[in-house]
């Protein structure tokens, strides 16, 4: 993984980067969300995916991009988080003000 963060150094900003801006712009409209079906399917498919990358069960040239795609993910994920954070810390809600 260090390697794949090092090489493609400039692919995980980006990703962290388009994370930072959905968390900020994501936190305006509060939608229905998702089903709690679809969440859970969704958390199993990626504990497969990083216990297939863990156990170098997919070998190749597949294995590679599977990996580069849980670094890309985990950095949308931070980047979605900060930028939420971030929001909730510089922008203050007048609607509770009285």
């Amino acid at each position: 993984m260090l390697y794949l963060a090092e090489f493609h150094w400039g692919w995980v900003a980006a990703a962290a980067f388009i994370g930072l801006l959905t968390g900020w712009v994501g936190t305006v409209h509060r939608g229905g969300g998702l089903a709690k079906r679809t969440l859970q399917w969704s958390a199993l498919a990626l504990v497969v995916a990083i216990a297939c990358a863990v156990g170098r069960v997919v070998p190749g040239r597949f294995g590679y991009w599977l990996d580069l795609g849980l670094l890309l993910f985990a950095a949308y994920i931070v980047g979605c988080a900060l930028g939420a954070w971030l929001r909730d810390l510089l922008i203050a809600d007048h609607r509770s003000a009285p």
